[in-house]
């Protein structure tokens, strides 16, 4: 692959690309043709993805008896073992403007000890998702669905879907279907249990850089990290400033923008490039940042993030049908922070978050799920950090409001076109009908845009 020809490539699938991220694909191209003339450094690295394998496998729900009772609410699901591995699953539907109004319980059995879990919930309510009339959102493949769910490794999911009274009705929606999912890799491996054979010990796997949407992937950092990296190194307050003005120019006033944290990129989480849709998309500016949790659940240790962010990424492009991940970042309970949806983690990147509020926004979600639990404070303050930095680089105050025009939709607390006044660092629950981010930690949203505000020197 010459320079020119992965040039014209990424170009003709990204059109209104910024014109950092044409200068940084410039850059990577010619990168990646260097180090596609280099041996490779290792097989964890090298090859054509087969690091980064994965599966996500689609089983239809049934309608289960009613045991005799012929008023009694209708309900579907499935019970099977001797599955292979699956550490996340969800359960999907044909129609993506239809609810599941509803419970959704599973149970697993365990890959390692073959017990099974007790029951657990799955959040039926996601409300993320492209905005209406967008060209993702119109996609035919896209479909409705619950809230993934970290299970761990698992061979074996036993599924109950049961329809609640809404109005006098009460009905599921067409085309249920549950979706089990590897992520890949050292796949959701527990405590105490080895290594699959042939696995990297504590890293995941690494997506090869001999695609084009791997090289426009990671070249779209390029401008602000070096080609390939799986980490973009933090930054003290006066170099970030100095990146600053490399990128936008020399500001006319004290720039406020707090200090650039260390983000894992995409390549470091393993993503698998070939899932997406190729090309990215952009929005003008991010005028405000949307916090989340993904409901996934808290059982996941800190080294198993990069596996829980592949399982949530398979899921929402494979099983929902998005052209990506929906966050444009993610934090662990660690503290720890994860590129998410490609195209520049210091570009406006138009994601998949919020419905109807995703043009002029970022959605970060933290990892887990926080209704009841509180989350940790190295989470709160990487979601402040980042904040900071990413707010910082288009001018806006974390304790500040913006305005954002409502896309409408379903669930959509306001109608299409309507002008909202909204904090910047806002949750999710502000702009949809959802308990997102969780009580608790939407309680932390205070404490949020008070660390954000104080990086940026206000």
């Amino acid at each position: 692959m010459s320079k020119v020809m992965c040039m014209h490539g990424f170009l003709a699938s990204s059109p209104g690309v910024p014109p950092l991220t044409l200068r940084s694909i410039g850059a990577a191209c010619a990168a990646a043709l260097a180090l596609a003339q280099a041996p490779p450094a290792s097989a964890a690295v090298s090859g054509s993805g087969g690091a980064v394998a994965g599966s996500t496998r689609s089983l239809p729900l049934a309608p289960l008896p009613r045991d005799g009772v012929p008023d009694a609410l209708p309900e579907q699901g499935l019970r099977r073992t001797g599955l292979g591995r699956f550490a996340l699953l969800g359960v999907v539907w044909e129609d993506p403007g239809t609810e599941l109004r509803g419970r959704v319980r599973v149970r697993t059995r365990s890959a390692v000890t073959g017990k099974w879990t007790g029951w657990q919930d799955v959040e039926a309510h996601a409300g993320h998702g492209a905005d209406p009339g967008t060209a993702e959102r119109s996609a035919r493949r896209v479909r409705g669905a619950t809230a993934p769910l970290w299970v761990g490794a698992s061979d074996g999911v036993d599924v109950r879907v049961r329809a609640e009274k809404t109005g006098g009705r009460s009905a599921l929606p067409p085309g249920l279907r549950l979706e089990l999912v590897d992520p890949g890799g050292d796949t959701g491996r527990t405590a105490g249990e080895a290594p699959a054979a042939g696995a990297p010990a504590g890293e995941p796997p690494r997506t090869a850089l001999d695609t084009e949407a791997a090289i426009a992937a990671s070249g779209a950092n390029a401008g602000i990290a070096a080609f390939g990296t799986t980490e973009i190194p933090e930054l003290d307050r006066p170099a970030t400033e100095r990146e600053m003005t490399r990128l936008q120019g020399p500001s006319r006033g004290k720039p406020y923008i707090g200090p650039r944290p260390k983000i894992v990129t995409r390549r470091g989480w393993g993503a698998d490039e070939s899932l997406r849709e190729h090309g990215f998309v952009y929005t003008k500016k991010i005028k405000a940042a949307f916090v989340h949790h993904t409901a996934s659940g808290n059982k996941y240790t800190c080294a198993q993030a990069p596996s829980v962010i592949r399982g949530i990424y398979r899921y929402h492009v494979k099983s929902m049908g998005w052209r990506d991940i929906g966050y444009n970042f993610l934090v662990d309970k660690c503290g720890k922070l994860y590129e998410g949806r490609a195209g520049g983690v210091a570009e406006a990147v138009l994601g998949a978050h919020t419905l109807g509020f995703n043009t002029d926004s970022m959605g970060v979600a933290v990892i887990g799920g926080y209704g009841t639990t509180r989350p940790p404070g190295a989470a709160v303050t990487a979601v402040a950090r980042l904040a900071a930095w990413k707010l910082g680089l288009y001018g806006a105050d974390p304790r500040a409001k913006t305005y954002l025009t409502s896309g409408g939709g379903s669930g959509n607390l306001y109608p299409k076109g309507k002008k909202v006044r909204l904090n910047v660092m806002s949750g999710h629950r502000d702009g949809y009908a959802t308990q997102c981010p969780g009580k608790r930690l939407y309680a932390e949203l205070g404490t949020a845009r008070t660390g954000a505000a104080r990086y940026q020197g206000r």
